[in-house]
């Protein structure tokens, strides 16, 4: 099956792109810093089940870039409401900076069509928060990571790319990771990082079914971030695998989707 790709209309008007298949309950796949939905390509064969639901970020993919926005809440709050709006009542599945996407929605509107949350080697805070602790990936590359002088970030980005995995991916899977990282404006990369905010009440508040995956050779999120996590959300499930870093959903592609359809399957009695 191939999604169809589709426009939908976020916070300030931003024109947001989606990649929709499949039917059944519907997941909401939110991918991380300076990526796309294209992440979740492994994931397609949940669709003979599910109605899978990816969203490209705002400066990201297909999506628009406007100048502003990427430090509020309120904003990315906005965007995954009006992607709840088109799918109604959805298990969220956030990676990386996406679980902080996430997050500000919980912030914002609540459990509001939230049937289930999957936090997967997830940041939920950012800045100096126990939830926003980042891993050794990162060590010299930061800063590079953010130039707007290709000769500088190129080389980080790569570096970044070959650390989020244990096992090295393909030379033409390296390459696709890298090109969504630049189609994401310098700015843009700069701008997701630029704000520190705490999640603990968020956290506490959560009253849906949630379920935190990990890898426990993450290098880009550090796993104490899933155990802050995990230990905040009330009655959370935490999931720890082995030999696997920042990408389950591609390193471990069998096992990742059957913890995900064995849980969105438990949300529907709920």
């Amino acid at each position: 099956m191939t999604p169809a790709l589709r426009y939908l209309t976020g916070a300030g008007g931003t024109r947001l792109a989606v990649r929709e298949v499949g039917s059944g309950p519907p997941m909401v796949l939110v991918h991380g810093w300076a990526a796309s939905s294209a992440a979740w390509a492994n994931q397609l064969e949940l669709a003979a089940h599910h109605r899978l639901v990816a969203l490209d970020l705002r400066g990201h993919g297909e999506s628009d870039t406007p100048a502003a926005g990427y430090d509020e809440p309120a904003t990315w709050a906005g965007d995954i409401a009006a992607v709840l709006e088109h799918t109604g009542p959805a298990v969220l599945v956030g990676w990386s900076y996406g679980g902080l996407v996430i997050t500000d929605y919980l912030r914002e509107r609540g459990p509001k069509n939230v049937t289930g949350l999957v936090l997967v080697g997830a940041l939920t805070e950012i800045g100096d928060h126990p939830g926003g602790e980042v891993g050794p990936a990162w060590d010299g590359i930061m800063r590079p990571a953010l130039s707007e002088d290709p000769a500088v970030a190129v080389p980080a980005l790569v570096t970044l790319v070959t650390r989020m995995t244990v096992a090295p991916a393909s030379g033409p899977e390296v390459q696709r990771r890298l090109a969504d990282m630049l189609r994401v404006p310098p700015a843009v990369r700069r701008a997701l990082f630029r704000r520190s905010i705490g999640s603990a009440e968020v956290l506490a508040a959560v009253s849906v079914p949630a379920l935190v995956v990990h890898g426990e050779r993450d290098l880009v999120i550090s796993p104490r971030v899933a155990e802050y996590a995990a230990g905040k959300i009330p009655g959370a499930s935490l999931r720890w695998l082995p030999d696997v870093g920042h990408m389950p959903f591609a390193e471990e592609v069998e096992e990742f989707n059957a913890i995900l359809r064995a849980f969105a399957g438990s949300t529907t009695s709920h």
